[in-house]
């Protein structure tokens, strides 16, 4: 896999403040799928990285939040335990992922139009 192709990526974040809390939130909707509410999973080139870096540096407090991604392997195992986001039986394939990002990304476009 080159540098360049889209890839997961796991987004995690810890915010302070209820405001940032909620535009960090609200902007990651739009470009990922959330698994739980402060951890978020993506399928994302070295580009949409990049630009969602730069939006997020301009939604935090850098000496109060913090914000992680990190890049997963291309063939990774999760396990989870308790209360689950996601239905029963669905695994986050590359597919299922696409699939469930462009579906939220859909429900986004409907609530604010």
């Amino acid at each position: 896999m080159s540098w360049t192709e889209p890839r997961a990526h796991l987004i995690a974040y810890d915010i302070a403040d209820p405001k940032r809390l909620y535009r960090v939130h609200r902007y990651l909707k739009t470009v990922a799928v959330d698994l739980q509410y402060s951890v978020f999973v993506g399928r994302l080139s070295s580009r949409q990285l990049d630009a969602i870096l730069r939006e997020l540096e301009d939604r935090i407090e850098p000496l109060e939040d913090d914000v992680r991604i990190y890049p997963l392997p291309e063939r990774c195992q999760a396990v989870a335990l308790g209360r689950q986001h996601l239905p029963d039986g669905v695994l986050l394939t590359d597919r299922a992922l696409t699939e469930l990002l462009l579906e939220s990304l859909r429900r986004g476009e409907e609530s604010s139009g």
